[in-house]
């Protein structure tokens, strides 16, 4: 579990593809200072085990799903990311409860500047459409962000708007995103519950009128 509040900027080491998955050596002092076997770190909002690790890096390995619903599949080594260790018990929870499973990915598709801040705006998909509202949370590569804006209902397509202040800009990979880029997309863990919900009971009358 992680709250989405970025400890450091790492990039990727090096990428070892094997026949259904690739292992990732990361490099991230911080994360790394106190990180033992097993233990999990999110990698741009991608949570990962470690699997090895040295004084400033830790390697991972990646399965074929999680390379076909991220960024991940198409990183290379230099790639920057942003790396958070898992939350501590106990710990304050400066952003939301983020479970390093990512959704999908999303593309940039504008980026409006302005004196202190910035507004990205991302697609978004059919599916995830609904779990995203206005001033609710999102982890956008791992980054805790609140929604400033969403596409009306009635939109041909999906989008929402996040904007960010300069720490946020300077502290993770967001500042450096170009028009065109996709990002890893982890929507509100409570919206999935509420639309689970939702379904089941719609399942449910369904049945119960045939």
């Amino acid at each position: 579990m992680f709250t989405g509040i970025i400890e450091e900027l790492g990039r990727i080491e090096r990428i070892e593809p094997s026949a259904d998955a690739v292992r990732l050596t990361v490099r991230g002092p911080l994360v790394v200072s106190d990180a033992g076997h097993g233990d999990s770190i999110s990698v741009s909002g991608v949570c990962l085990t470690v699997v090895e690790r040295t004084e400033e890096t830790f390697t991972a390995d990646v399965m074929a799903q999680t390379l076909a619903m991220s960024t991940l599949s198409g990183a290379t080594a230099g790639t920057p990311v942003n790396l958070e260790r898992a939350a501590l018990v106990g710990g304050r929870l400066g952003g939301h409860i983020v479970q390093g499973h990512v959704d999908g990915t999303s593309e940039l598709l504008a980026i409006t500047p302005g004196k202190a801040w910035r507004v990205l705006r991302f697609s978004l998909s059919p599916e995830l459409a609904p779990l995203v509202t206005s001033k609710g949370s999102i982890a956008v590569d791992g980054v805790s962000l609140t929604v400033s804006e969403i596409s009306p209902a009635s939109a041909a397509e999906a989008w929402f708007d996040v904007s960010l202040i300069p720490e946020t800009l300077t502290a993770t990979t967001l500042g450096e995103r170009s028009v065109g880029d996709h990002v890893n997309i982890e929507t509100d863990i409570l919206a999935r519950h509420v639309e689970r919900m939702l379904d089941l009971a719609a399942a449910g009358s369904k049945r119960s009128l045939s």
